[in-house]
């Protein structure tokens, strides 16, 4: 998918992002920019920091230190200009077990201040075929259909920049490729843009642009997926996930041209 060169300016800039919790340094010093348009992987072991860079974008995580930058305002500090135009989904956060897919997606699109509430949610759940499931609790769903649940409720609010925490957990292989199909266009038809953590590297190199590899909270390499194949050698980028992640092959000379960039 090309970035459009219409609108230069990053949808996302971090600059010299840091988090220390206590003795220990989650992020460090990390800088990376997400541009307009565009799918942007979030690549790591275990640990290595992503899930606390994406909750210091969403402004649950305060920074020890650095910036963030999200649609032009700083984050967190002016995190309320911003949320309403973004969104997050992870199939491992559960949405109110009792209440129904209906009344979970009614909340959500209240908190978001979604106009024709019932026809987005009509639409969102034709489009990821949930209209069955409408008057089911939450709680009685599998872990497939908990997934696409999730997903409609990141996409209530028609976000310009949606942040996604392993997007296809626990889907079938046709379903998890039709998901893959949906937020691709989606991003074509709004020229939105999507930070995505996964651990699916086949998933990664068919959808992102630009991957940024991190390793004990920082980041070693980024480019896009071919460039980083060819850079390390590899036949395919689990295997280059595998050698960042083991700190082997090129790895640690990466991590120093990187810092040094």
């Amino acid at each position: 998918m090309p970035i459009p060169e219409t609108d230069p300016k990053p949808v996302i800039s971090v600059t010299n992002l840091s988090k220390r919790f206590g003795t220990v340094e989650a992020v460090s010093d990390i800088s990376f920019t997400v541009a307009a348009g565009s799918i942007t992987g979030l690549l790591g072991g275990n640990g290595a920091g992503k899930t606390t860079t994406i909750a210091m974008l969403l402004g649950l995580v305060e920074p020890t230190s650095g910036q963030i930058d999200i649609l032009g305002h700083a984050v967190p500090k002016q995190r309320h200009q911003v949320l309403h135009r973004m969104n997050f989904e992870s199939p491992y956060v559960d949405l109110p077990h009792r209440l129904t897919v209906a009344e979970n997606l009614r909340v959500y699109a209240m908190l978001y201040g979604v106009r024709h509430t019932e026809a987005r949610i009509r639409e969102l759940c034709e489009d990821l075929d949930l209209t069955a499931l409408l008057n089911r609790p939450a709680g009685q769903l599998s872990a497939g259909q908990k997934t696409r649940v999730s997903l409609a409720k990141s996409l209530i609010n028609a976000p310009e920049l949606l942040l996604l925490d392993e997007p296809t957990a626990s889907l079938d292989p046709d379903t998890a490729d039709w998901v893959r199909g949906y937020l691709e266009n989606y991003c074509t038809r709004h020229h939105a843009s999507i930070l995505l953590a996964s651990h699916n590297m086949a998933e990664v190199e068919r959808m992102c642009d630009n991957v940024l590899m991190m390793r004990t909270g920082r980041i070693v390499d980024q480019g896009t997926p071919a460039g980083l194949i060819a850079r390390y050698g590899r036949q395919n980028l689990e295997q280059v996930f595998l050698d960042i992640a083991r700190g082997t092959g090129h790895a640690a000379q990466s991590e120093v041209a990187a810092t040094r960039q």
